[in-house]
């Protein structure tokens, strides 16, 4: 094996340890966003957030402060929060916060995690980093060994990943989960109708395939009240929800049929 000089022995090393840890980004996050940081920033306003401020306003135990601390150090090194130096004050915010001199400011990111934003991709964020989703990519290599034909995520819970989320209705995962799915919906939406509303002039149809409780299709139908839209899922999935205006919901497989239309919307993830 090649001996590696120093230099690129330490390059060698730093990119490993990037990658060991570099779940602890997402982690912090999710940590971030469970604890409502990013909404306790968004309410205190356009001035720099005081560290001493931010746990008093999140109501966490004061010998906690530290490990906030550093948890904003990492969110701020991957560019969710920024610090900024404190304006002037009066003498008793002084007081308050000591020797404070810096605060938290958001950013573009973090404010698509503030929780009010009709935009928040917070839901999203607790759908992907879900354990059952966690589970899949741990027995991976058992996966890869064996025979198995079926997806990672059936052979790690005896189950599809869509049944899973079916038999669970009623639990906390899988309402994270339609929120996640509503949530990226109405993102996808507004990029749509601001920078692609042209594709869909002379449409008279449209299905919405895999479309769900119809959150993209709500607001196509709303853009184009002359365009007949159809939202397009299995049974139990459009099972209660009703039509209004030129909107409709149908249900059904497919893999065996679609309603005819004069366009098709299928969005897929890359």
């Amino acid at each position: 094996m090649e001996v590696l000089e120093a230099k690129d022995l330490l390059e060698a090393q730093s990119h490993v340890w990037n990658q060991i840890f570099i779940f602890t980004k997402s982690m912090a996050l999710k940590c971030a966003v469970q604890l409502g940081i990013p909404d306790a920033i968004d309410r205190h306003g356009p001035n720099p957030m005081p560290l001493s401020r931010l746990v008093s306003a999140l109501e966490l135990p004061l010998e906690k402060t530290p490990y906030i601390y550093r948890l904003m150090r990492v969110l701020v090194h991957s560019g969710f929060f920024l610090t900024q130096k404190l304006s002037e004050q009066n003498d008793e915010d002084q007081e308050e916060e000591e020797e404070e001199d810096h605060g938290y400011v958001l950013t573009n990111s973090s404010r698509l995690l503030v929780k009010t934003n009709p935009l928040t991709l917070a839901p999203f964020l607790f759908s992907t980093l879900t354990p059952p989703l966690l589970d899949s990519w741990s027995s991976l290599p058992a996966w890869l060994q064996s025979e198995d034909q079926t997806p990672p995520f059936e052979s790690a819970h005896g189950v599809s990943f869509w049944e899973y989320m079916g038999s669970n209705k009623s639990s906390e995962g899988a309402a994270v989960f339609d929120a996640s799915l509503a949530s990226d919906a109405k993102f996808v939406v507004s990029v749509l109708m601001e920078k692609c509303k042209g594709v869909f002039d002379g449409v008279g149809s449209l299905v919405d395939v895999g479309g769900g409780t119809g959150n993209v299709t709500k607001c196509i139908a709303q853009a184009f009240p002359e365009m007949e839209c159809t939202v397009f899922d299995l049974p139990k999935v459009v099972a209660d929800l009703k039509a209004e205006g030129n909107l409709k919901f149908v249900g059904g497989d497919m893999f065996k049929s679609i309603p005819p239309a004069d366009a098709l919307l299928l969005k897929v993830k890359p």
